[in-house]
């Protein structure tokens, strides 16, 4: 008798947290839809502009070239529902993540010339590419 109705009670906890990961998940959904983020406001820059979005960068995670002491502009946009960041190890760039709208300004400068890898952490092996620094 009390392994059954230790049975119950297990079966009504679990049926509980079921239906609050649905509710969760339904409210969370609807909410998107029907808050949808401010599309981000970068339309013309100077420099580099790369959009997050499908999980590439610019749809080809394109090469950045850029010269030894010359700052170069580097605006990461993210246009994806799920969240993105750009990171340069070498360089010390690092857009934490970027939420959906969310825009990061930052500039490509080094001393030295050489080839970086840029990266996105949350999906590296599809979102990688080149930063080359060439002398003048």
């Amino acid at each position: 008798m009390l392994c059954l109705l230790i049975y119950e009670v297990l079966n009504n906890i679990i049926a509980i947290i079921v239906i609050s990961f649905v509710v969760v998940g339904t409210l969370w959904g609807v909410g998107n839809l029907i808050n949808r983020p401010e599309e981000s406001s970068i339309k013309n820059i100077s420099g580099v502009l790369l959009i997050a979005q499908n999980n590439a960068f610019n749809k080809t995670n394109p090469d950045i070239h850029s010269t030894v002491n010359v700052p170069k502009k580097l605006v990461v946009v993210n246009k994806d529902f799920v969240r993105h960041d750009l990171v340069v190890d070498e360089l010390k760039i690092n857009t934490a993540y970027l939420s959906s709208e969310q825009d990061f300004t930052t500039a490509i400068a080094s001393k030295e010339p050489g080839t970086f890898e840029y990266y996105c952490s949350l999906h590296p092996t599809t979102m990688q590419g080149k930063i080359i620094v060439n002398e003048k």
